[in-house]
């Protein structure tokens, strides 16, 4: 919890420092990358900074951590603190890399305000950083203990194109570990620049699989930069090559127990959801399951025969789809609809635990729809593959 003291101040400059904290992480990204090029190069997503929304995120993530303690002082913004570091893990993060931010985001904060950082405002400030950079050194130091640290090797046993833009590599790696439905893995690889580029893959496949699967996307730079990895891995990758992969990380996990679940996925979002079912059908669930898919049509749904088979074979589970493009001949369908996910009509049981992985606007649509349902927000979890605009938005 923060001082007393330093409660006051964060509280009273907590609107300046928000309005300005886009052009605080923009000169502290700027500085840090000029004086150390190598975590651009090798640790930083290039992609994500060329088009500002890791700095976006990192803003959000910062006010909203300081809104918390002095807003509920004593309830920490656990579900995002733990996001963070599951990605920090997965990167590989260390300790001593938080003194490098300190460094270069204080004395962003110093240009961008001036003499508006007195001692006591710098103070607090300084006490909010290293509340939230030592509750993440201590959540990934546990992950790390738990997981383990680095990179392994994972040979590529099989390669399947699923559609002109989407692949599937089964991976087996080189020291076995298991991994939780619903996590993800880093994939490292080097482009022709020299450059160490990573990336996180959810595995789309059960643990009971043994080799893990991941199902890469190629980013296309619709507007966007180019997707450097899921360019490289597309163009390159075949069975029988060697990547480098991290431990699995992750928190959006197939909750425990036996009670009901919603899980709904768009678009490429479906592959967590498909490790999750994977490993329902595997163990002989009877949990009753509502899997919710959206998608822009039959033939872009990447896994879609995958996903009714495992659906299938689960006596508890149903499936309901939406096509914003959907085929005369898929129109008998009483499964498929036509339009973006609807769940009026879905029949929600009043404890159901919900897990959301897709696009921004469509999880935010089923939220508000689940709450309007009278699902609680804490039954409902996400996953956002990228940076987390969702809580940059908030």
């Amino acid at each position: 919890m923060l001082s007393p003291e330093s409660a006051a101040t964060v509280r009273a400059t907590l609107p300046v420092i928000a309005g300005a904290i886009q052009d605080i992480t923009a000169r502290f990204y700027d500085t840090m990358f000029a004086d150390n090029p190598e975590l651009l190069r090798d640790l930083f997503n290039r992609g994500n900074q060329a088009n500002g929304e890791q700095r976006v995120a990192l803003a959000g993530s910062i006010a909203a951590f300081a809104a918390a303690l002095v807003e509920r002082p004593g309830e920490p913004p656990r579900t995002m603190l733990s996001r963070i570091a599951n990605k920090h893990a997965s990167l590989g993060v260390t300790e001593e890399q938080y003194a490098v931010v300190h460094k270069y985001l204080f004395g962003a904060i110093g240009e961008v305000l001036g003499d508006a950082v007195t001692p006591e405002v710098a103070q607090a400030w300084d006490e909010v950083y290293w509340l939230m950079a030592e509750t993440l050194i201590g959540l990934e130091r546990n992950l790390y203990r738990e997981a383990g640290r680095g990179w392994t090797r994972a040979t590529v046993v099989e390669r399947r194109d699923e559609t002109a833009d989407v692949a599937s590599f089964v991976l087996h790696p080189d020291l076995p570990m298991s991994f939780r439905p619903g996590q993800y893995v880093s994939v490292q690889v080097t482009l022709p620049d020299g450059a160490r580029q990573i990336r996180q893959y959810s595995l789309s496949s059960a643990p009971e699989r043994g080799d893990w699967r991941i199902t890469v996307k190629r980013v296309r730079g619709e507007g966007t930069p180019e997707g450097e990895v899921s360019s490289w891995l597309h163009e390159h990758v075949r069975a029988g090559d060697v990547l480098s992969v991290s431990a699995p990380f992750g928190d959006l996990t197939l909750p425990e127990g036996d009670g009901p679940l919603l899980l709904a996925s768009a678009g490429i979002g479906v592959t967590p959801i498909l490790a999750m079912l994977d490993h329902l059908a595997a163990t002989g669930s009877q949990r009753r399951v509502l899997v919710v898919h959206a998608d822009r049509s039959p033939d872009a749904h990447v896994h879609r025969d995958e996903l009714a088979d495992l659906v299938a074979a689960l006596p508890g589970a149903t499936l309901h789809r939406w096509y914003e493009e959907l085929p005369a001949a898929h129109a008998g369908d009483p499964a498929v609809a036509a339009g973006l996910a609807d769940l009026s009509a879905v029949d929600l049981p009043g404890d159901v635990v919900a897990c959301l992985c897709g696009p921004l606007p469509f999880m935010r649509a089923v939220r508000e729809q689940l709450v309007e349902r009278g699902v609680p927000a804490s039954g409902i979890h996400y996953e956002v593959f990228g940076p987390d605009l969702w809580i940059a938005a908030a």
